[in-house]
This record gives structure tokens, sequence and C-alpha cells, in this order.
């Protein structure tokens, strides 16, 4: 009885914070692709400049312990369209497919009125390899998931990009970033006096290999290494284009009612200096908060009136339920179970201690986040952990395990039992009908029957051409 009560009090508190709103906000998810906790002005990089970023952070709700929802791409993106840990989705690594079982927010937001789009990097159709054209017919296709439009590509693209409208491959000349956000606010401009709330999806490719920034946005790396200066001038376009986002959506004067949320998809890399990771331990595709911890910020100015930094810990899985609650969206909307929860109280104040701990799952390495403390899985199997207080040693210099035994011995049981969880998502026991059909894993585009007919033409584009240089000697 006292936990209900306790729920009908924050239901009424996240209802009193968006009274104010005469209807439902536009939402608009940004997500980089491998930009690090580090590599942002307000986290003091030594020569990176974000302003826009910053002046977004000033304005909103900023993170300093915002969690990818694993270590690498494709996981982390099921993560943010389910609310669930990349494994229940059959999405275990980089480049495969999301089980076409799950419910995904985009669906979600469509069937309660919204209108949904998605531009940029899709990477959860199976397809490995440099960014492609996703063809219409694609059963794992943005549209297969909830998208009306969509302006896409398999994985991650840079300048002059070959990509897919709704299916229709297009070359499109310009910067990566610039694009997919121009491509945005024109679908915006189209939709926004439709009478219904758009719901929008921009998966940058920057700043991920093969790093080909333009010239202008190198100014001032001139020290570094060429592929830092590729991949910082990268940095600098895409902030760039959050400041044309933003921009664009006060000239339309729809800004105050929507809610852009920014983050990145997983940790900095390690080969670039300086440390794109901030001083933290680890990079990408390590379970340490290099890997995991991103930078993140949410601005809704109808809602979130002051510049608010937040030591809550939160994740890409509190996505979904937090947009649910915003939208009144009804639980039957995600599969359960559900591994975030929503964080709307922070857009008025701090939350306290966080409930649900964070879970992580990926190769058989794993975390668990819980609050201040922080168990790593270094092989699941082998029961093999290490814990960490984050609060006293952020860096996670010190394993804690044997002295906080009690400490630990509790979080590896919870950790385990919700690893039984999964286990138990992986064989579709999640579904009313089973799992209906075996999982679709991940190939590689250039070896898949319906691209052949592209790989000569292909052949003269640089993103592609040692690739299909390397399948010709095969």
């Amino acid at each position: 009885m006292k936990k209900n009560i306790i729920i009908l009090i924050l239901f009424a508190l996240a209802a009193d914070v968006f009274a104010q709103t005469n209807k439902r906000p536009n939402i608009i998810l940004v997500m980089a692709d491998d930009q690090g906790w580090g590599q942002t002005g307000y986290n003091k990089h030594p020569i990176l400049k974000t302003p826009h970023l910053d002046e977004m952070a000033r304005s909103g709700l900023r993170f300093n312990r915002f969690y990818a929802g694993a270590p690498l791409c494709s996981p982390t993106r099921a993560s943010v369209l389910t609310g669930r840990s990349n494994d229940r989705t059959a999405v275990y690594n980089h480049g495969f497919a999301l089980r076409g079982q799950e419910r995904t927010i985009a669906q979600a937001l469509q069937k309660a009125g919204y209108k949904t789009a998605h531009f940029g990097k899709w990477h959860l159709n199976g397809l490995q390899g440099p960014g492609v054209p996703i063809f219409k017919h694609d059963k794992y296709s943005p549209g297969a998931f909830g998208f009306d439009y969509w302006l896409s590509t398999s994985n991650y693209f840079d300048i002059n990009p070959i990509m897919s409208r709704n299916g229709n491959f297009e070359e499109i000349e310009g910067e990566s970033s610039a694009i997919i956000v121009n491509e945005a606010l024109q679908f915006i401009q189209r939709e926004k006096d439709s009478g219904k709330p758009l719901f929008i999806v921009i998966w940058y490719g920057s700043p991920h290999a093969p790093w080909k920034a333009e010239e202008k946005a190198k100014t001032g790396f001139e020290a570094l290494k060429a592929a830092e200066q590729e991949h910082y001038g990268e940095l600098v376009s895409m902030d760039k284009s959050i400041g044309t986002l933003r921009k664009g959506l006060r000239d339309m004067n729809i800004s105050d009612n929507t809610l852009v949320w920014f983050n990145s998809d997983n940790g900095g890399l390690k080969a670039f200096g300086p440390a794109t990771v901030g001083g933290l331990k680890g990079y990408k595709g390590e379970m340490y908060e290099g890997g995991l911890r991103v930078p993140a910020i949410i601005e809704w100015p109808a809602v979130i009136k002051n510049e608010h930094i937040s030591d809550f810990p939160a994740a890409t899985m509190d996505i979904f339920p937090t947009i649910a609650d915003i939208a009144g969206l009804p639980q039957s909307s995600m599969v359960h179970p559900v591994d975030g929860i929503s964080i709307t109280q922070l857009f008025e104040k701090e939350m306290g201690l966080r409930t649900k701990p964070i879970p992580f799952r990926m190769d058989n390495k794993g975390a668990w986040v819980d609050n201040d403390y922080k168990l790593v899985a270094n092989d699941i199997a082998q029961n093999s952990y290490e814990l960490f207080n984050l609060k006293t040693d952020p860096t996670e210099s010190n394993n804690i395990l044997h002295e906080k035994n009690e400490i630990a011995q509790a979080m590896i049981k919870a950790f385990q039992t919700w690893n039984n969880s999964v286990e138990n998502s992986i064989k579709g026991n999640d579904y009313k009908s089973g799992l209906s059909q075996p999982d679709a894993g991940r190939r590689l585009w250039e070896k898949v029957p319906e691209y052949a007919p592209y790989l000569k033409e292909w052949n003269k584009r640089p993103e592609y051409a040692q690739r299909l240089k390397t399948l010709s000697e095969e």
C-alpha cells in the first residue's frame, strides 16, 4: 500500500511539472557516434571547443553521470528505442539486428498520434561495414520500427554520403552532420502545423572512423596527428549542427515546447589525443566508466527553466520510460522487463538515490551501477568481478571487492539475478507468443546479394573502396 501511494505521488508531481505545457511536446533525440565523456567544452577539454553544446548545457539539464546502454553503438541504439538492455533485444554487439518483436519508442509515439522520423545512422538492421543505404523492403529498416519518414544509412557515414530516403537511394552533397540536421529541420517545417506532435531521431555518423572533416573545421588542431585532426574536425562540425538545430527550432517558434535530448552512443576512443574520456578509466568497448559514461543534455525551455547540473546516475535505458511518462503512454507500450526508469523529476530538482540499478551486459562482460557503487563483471561465466566506489574513486583505481565484501556479495547476487532474467529474454519468454523466429544476427553488406548490382559503382567511393578491393581479392 505504501509503495502504491508513493507511485501516485510521483505521477502527481510529474503531471504538475508538465501542466504548464498546453500540448504534448515535440521530442528530438540526438546522438553522437563515438564522442567520449571528456570531448566537450563544458567538461574542460584542453583544445576542443563546443560552444553550442555548452550553450545547450547552460539552459538545460546536464548530466555528470549519464551512461550509454553499452560500450558500443548498435547495443546502445537498441537500448534507446526499447528501454531495455541490449542483450534482451538480440543486439549482442555492433551490427546485430533488433528483434522484430521488440516494441520501440517510435511505434508507441506513432500510435499515440506523433509524426515520426529518423535521420542518419541506423545500425540495427543486421549489416556490418561502412554505412550503405537501406532497402525499403528491409524488415529491419527504420520504417519497420515505427518511423513514418527516414533518411538513413546502415552505419557510419561521412562527407557526401549515399543515403536512403524511405528506401530510395540518394547521394547527398555536404558534411554529414549538417545534412541530417538540415533534412530534419525541413521535415519539421513541413509537419509542424499538421496538428500532430513530432518525434525526431537524429543519429550522427560523427566522430566515428574513417574520419573525414571539412578543412575549415580542422582549424586549431594543426599540432595533432592527421587522423586526430579529422576526428576533432568532425566534432566541430557536429557541434555547429547542434547550433543549427536549436536556431531552427527558435526560428519556427517551436523551441519552447520541444524536448531535445542529446547524448553519445558509447565512450571515447583510446588512440586519440588529447584524451577523449576526461580522465576516466577505459574506452569504447570496455565496461569501465570511460567506455560507458557519455556526455548528455536535455533541453526543454517550457519545463526546464534553469541550468541544472545533475549527479544522478541515468542511462539510455531511461529515455523510453521518461518519454512514456511525458506523453502518457501505457505500460503496454514497452516489452517487459524494462531496465530503465522515468527521470522526469530531474527536470525540477535532484531525485536522490536511484531505486533501480543500471545494468550492462555485452560479450560475457557486464556492470551494475548502484548509485555510488559499481560492480564490473570482467567475465560473467567465470564469476570474475571488481567493485568500485565512484564517489571516492571516480577513476576506478581501487578495487574494493574484498574490503567491502558484504556490499560486493549483495551486488553480485543482484547482478546474477538480473543476468538470469536476460537469459530468459534471449529465449523469447518476454513475448506472449514466445520467440517467433530465429534472431537475424549480422551480415557483411558487400556479401548480401541485393547489394551486388551496386558494388561496381561503389568501388569508386572512398568509404567503400578498400572494403570492396578486399572482397575482389578473396
